[in-house]
């Protein structure tokens, strides 16, 4: 469904899904019906975008690392190093510093995406 190119086929993606699946998870099922009408506007942004919507596993990835790091040390003597801990957890990422060409490489398409369907709210620094 979230690489279907128009509603019509995300909504054709679901009719099979709840073909193949619905007797098994009937509440998923349900769950996407019933929330088709915020789903659907999504449906209207370019793949690049969709793409950048739905996928946060790089978030979810740095969320992990701050819980690791957190409790890895227990406790703070005060907001500055727990803040300092937070950013050397950060810095360990990319040790290098050549991390942001990389990123930018690969994220290329959607900050174009970006630029034109939100033009002059974002800007992209080549």
């Amino acid at each position: 469904m979230y690489s279907a190119p128009t509603e019509a086929a995300a909504k054709t993606a679901l009719d099979e899904l709840a073909g193949k699946w619905g007797e098994r998870y009937p509440a998923i099922i349900r769950l996407w019906q019933n929330a088709w009408a915020e789903f659907a506007p999504f449906l209207s942004y370019s793949p690049e975008i969709r793409k950048v919507i739905y996928s946060t596993n790089a978030i979810e990835s740095m969320h992990a690392r701050f819980r690791r790091a957190v409790r890895v040390r227990g406790h703070f003597p005060n907001e500055q190093a727990a803040m300092k801990c937070l950013y050397l957890t950060i810095r360990s990422l990319d040790p290098t510093g050549r991390g942001r060409a990389r990123w930018s490489n690969r994220w290329k398409p959607a900050l174009n995406a970006f630029a034109v369907t939100f033009e002059g709210r974002i800007e992209i620094n080549d």
